[in-house]
């Protein structure tokens, strides 16, 4: 499954990020990677431990929880600490699929990867190149959307960032842990999220037709629900 959400930043946070990330030092995005990732990946990103990154990881996080299609897309149990990369021209990133466990930075836990995100902090006219493409069982699908604006997918997916020609493309990635192991059951929660808020517009909250949605829906979350 394949969200986007439009305006997850408001203008006013992407240009705070920005104008924070341009005075800020960046490393090759490779100390990052797994050993197959390492070697098809050419970008830029900010250290982790660097108190910038942990100050903008904060902004993100704060815009999640605000967020009801990002809540209702990922179900999250725990959110990795936004990160922040840059691809400058001749940078790709070739297919590749995402490390499975990663650790939180200064804890030692341990979070399953169920979940990835990628927020574009550049506009698409900005720069040429520099999709995110996902591939999965229905194709390939190329995303370049506008600042602020966000792609949730499955970290199971194979994706690559094709080469920037022109320009520079900014963005925050992350990853999070769901309640919802499965894919296709997310996919599946997040269909009837979707048909419930449907129906809530049309009748009463009281009607058996909202009421009986709204409580398949949350039994469904307990019988898959890992907490």
């Amino acid at each position: 499954m394949l969200v986007t959400i439009p305006d997850l930043l408001s203008k006013e946070e992407v240009a705070y990020l920005r104008q924070v990330l341009e005075q800020t030092d960046w490393v090759d995005g490779r100390t990052t990677a797994g050993d197959q990732a390492a070697r098809v990946k050419h970008n830029l990103q900010v250290p982790q431990d660097n108190p910038v990154a942990r100050e903008l990881s904060a902004v993100i996080l704060r815009a999640l929880g605000r967020n009801a299609t990002y809540s209702s897309a990922a179900l999250p149990l725990h959110v990795l600490p936004p990160m922040f990369n840059r691809y400058d021209v001749g940078m790709t990133f070739g297919a590749h699929v995402d490390g499975s466990i990663r650790v939180v930075p200064g804890s030692g836990q341990r979070l399953r990867t169920d979940v990835s995100t990628t927020i574009f902090l550049s506009d698409p006219e900005e720069y040429d190149g520099g999709e995110l493409v996902v591939h999965d069982t229905y194709g390939s699908h190329a995303v370049k959307l506008p600042a602020g604006h966000a792609v949730v997918y499955p970290a199971t997916s194979l994706h690559s960032v094709t080469p920037v020609t022109r320009g520079s493309r900014w963005g925050s990635f992350f990853w999070a842990q769901s309640m919802i192991r499965d894919d296709w059951q997310r996919h599946m929660l997040y269909d009837l999220d979707q048909s419930i808020m449907r129906v809530r517009s049309l009748v009463p909250d009281d009607d058996p037709a909202s009421t009986g949605l709204t409580a398949h829906y949350h039994n469904l979350i307990r019988a898959w629900g890992e907490l």
